[in-house]
Order: structure tokens, then C-alpha cells, then sequence
């Protein structure tokens, strides 16, 4: 066995992976539903690469795409049995094992923060110390850039509502309209939300500060009990989102990369220019701080940062005894070693 230690090698492994005898032929094709927190192929293009490509089939799994709204609704999916995989922000998932229900964050996808505190390029506006009294837009009122928003201006002494409001105002286009009219200062918004507001014509900058960079992002999970049924579908989903993202970094692939994201999102993809820049924005987020512990590695001491800003925000009434039960590494090695 060898183990895939640095991305410098992404070159074999790509190759190797690509002559991987089709062992899943001979089994039972196993019916996977995924949902995502919004309609974009961009931000969960792991998933919709892996299906271009046929790595979810080599693996035996079928799966079928769904778009919710924001990361509570993925876990509902996910405690409903309506879905078996999502990909939820890192705050919704502590906070719903704190009221007992059991998910388990299985892949980080997004080591670094892909949201942003963001104001128009003009704004007055220089950091969140700015923000007190402020009225902040946000895309869902339980979204996962509510729980990133509320541990940044936390860190500043502020709470909700004396010291901010947020106002849910949707993403993109709504997002937009809101700034436009005044009824938001600043918004809090991912890369695509930053992108598709600016390429509307507010270019809009990012005042969130440095060190609030390993508050990660979005990744997949499923519920803990379906994980402890299934380590032979969870290994599978994660290697074929392994490879999928190894095929994607490749420039030499993008052209198949935008084909296969059209198909999830033609309206996303209309326009190549932006959807290249948008991807790029995304592929450098997605780049783990420290590359040896392979693709899909959960930080312990990033968790332990996001448990504590929600403890001193309030959004967790209690401390858990153990952060590390809501996520699990088990899996990275296997993701991560060639046959």
C-alpha cells in the first residue's frame, strides 16, 4: 500500500486512479442522495465531477444530486432519512449534536473560510468593530455564515441584537438588492455570493479579519448512524470525492470540469469567464494547511476553535464534553491510499 502524501504527486495518483480496475461492476449499484445547501454545482463540484467522470460508479454508488436551503435543512434531510450525504456548515453540525441529534462531519472540503464579512468596495466600513449597530445581511436565518458571522463579532464583544441585527436576505441577486436599497450595511456571504455580486457590478470587499481564516467551511456528512452501517459506502463517496478533486486542480482538465458542472447548473456556467474565476476562488480554499494529512482531514485544533467562538457567542448554551465526536478522520487514510 502507499499512501498519497503530497499534492505534488497528484499527477501519478491521477494516473494510477485512471486504470483502477471497475471492481464495483460485480456489485450491487448502491442509490446515494446527496444535497447541497444551495443550487451551486461551483461549491459542491466535487460531487458533480465525480459523476462526469464515472468515480462514484467505480465505487458501486449511484448518486443523485439535491439542492436545500442552507445547512439546517440539510440536516433535516439527513435526520429524515431523506438523504444519506450532505454538506453542512461546521457550526450547524455542533450545535445539532448538542441537542442530540448524531451527524458526523466526515470530509472537509473547505479548510479554509470560504465566507466573508462583505461590504461595497466604497463602504466606510473597515472591520468588524465598525459593525456595531449595524443591520447585516445574511443568506438563511440558520445558514452555516450565521455561526461564522456571530463567532467574528463575538471575538469583537458584540451579540445579537444588541449590538447587530442580522435580516435574511437570501444570496446572489436578493443579497444585491438589499445593499442597493440601504436596508444592509454588509453581508455575509460565500465566494460565489462575493463573485455574482460583484460580476452584477458592486464590487464588494471581504473585511474579515486573517486569523479568522482556519473558521473552515462546508463539508460533507452524514448522519453518525448511517456512517457505522455503511464504512464501506462512506470509504467509497470520500475516494471518488478524492479523485474528483485531483482531476479538477488539473488545468488540463477544466474544460470537462466547467462540462460536467453545466449539466448541474447550466445558468451557473453560462458564462466561462466567471465560472473559471469563480472555480479558481474555490479551489484555493479548498487547500489544506497542511498537505500530509491528505485530502478530506479534519483539523482537531480548528474544531476546537469553531466549538469554542459558538460557546462564546451563545449560540451553544453548553460546552460539549468532547468536540470530536462530531467529526471523524477515520476514513482520510483510505480516501488517500492507492491500491
Amino acid at each position: 500500500m502507499k499512501t498519497l502524501a503530497r499534492f505534488t504527486r497528484k499527477g501519478i495518483l491521477a494516473a494510477t486512479l485512471g486504470l483502477m480496475p471497475l471492481a464495483a461492476a460485480a456489485q450491487d449499484v448502491k442509490e446515494i442522495t446527496f444535497v447541497s445547501p444551495s443550487p451551486s454545482a461551483i461549491n459542491s463540484f466535487p460531487v458533480h465531477v465525480a459523476v462526469g467522470e464515472g468515480y462514484f460508479a467505480d465505487e458501486g454508488l449511484s448518486v443523485t444530486t439535491q439542492a436545500v436551503n442552507g445547512s439546517s435543512a440539510i440536516l433535516q434531510a439527513l435526520a429524515a432519512g431523506q438523504a444519506d450525504f450532505g454538506r453542512p456548515g461546521p457550526a450547524p453540525v455542533i450545535v445539532a449534536n448538542s441537542r442530540g441529534v448524531e451527524v458526523t462531519f466526515l470530509y472537509n472540503s473547505l479548510p479554509r473560510s470560504s465566507f466573508g464579512i462583505l461590504v461595497q468596495e466604497g463602504s466606510p466600513i473597515q472591520s468588524p468593530e465598525d459593525l456595531r449597530g449595524a443591520t447585516i445581511g445574511v443568506g438563511t436565518a440558520d445558514g452555516a455564515e450565521v455561526g461564522f458571522a456571530r463567532a467574528i463579532l463575538s471575538d469583537y464583544g458584540m451579540s445579537e441584537p444588541a449590538d447587530y441585527t442580522f435580516i435574511p436576505v437570501g444570496d446572489g441577486g436578493p443579497a444585491t438588492a438589499g445593499l442597493q436599497r440601504g436596508d444592509i450595511v454588509a453581508y455575509v456571504g460565500s465566494l460565489a455570493d462575493r463573485a455574482i455580486i460583484t460580476f452584477r457590478g458592486m464590487p464588494m470587499r471581504d473585511i474579515t479579519p486573517e486569523k479568522f481564516d482556519t473558521l473552515f467551511g462546508n463539508g460533507y456528512a452524514a448522519m453518525t448512524a448511517y456512517v457505522n452501517e455503511n464504512p464501506e459506502i462512506v470509504e467509497g463517496f470520500g475516494r471518488a470525492l478524492v479523485r474528483a478533486t485531483i482531476f479538477t486542480r488539473d488545468p488540463a482538465n477544466r474544460d470537462r470540469v466547467l462540462d460536467h458542472l453545466e449539466v448541474a447548473n447550466p445558468q451557473e456556467i453560462e458564462d466561462r469567464g466567471f465560472a473559471n474565476a469563480l472555480l479558481d476562488a474555490v479551489l484555493a480554499k479548498g487547500l489544506p494547511h497542511n498537505p500530509d494529512n491528505g485530502w478530506g482531514y479534519n483539523d482537531p485544533e480548528h474544531w476546537q476553535v469553531w466549538h469554542d467562538n459558538l460557546v462564546a457567542s451563545g449560540d451553544l448554551p453548553a460546552a460539549l464534553p468532547d468536540v470530536s465526536v462530531v467529526y471523524s478522520n477515520a476514513f482520510v487514510e483510505a480516501w488517500n491510499t492507492l491500491p
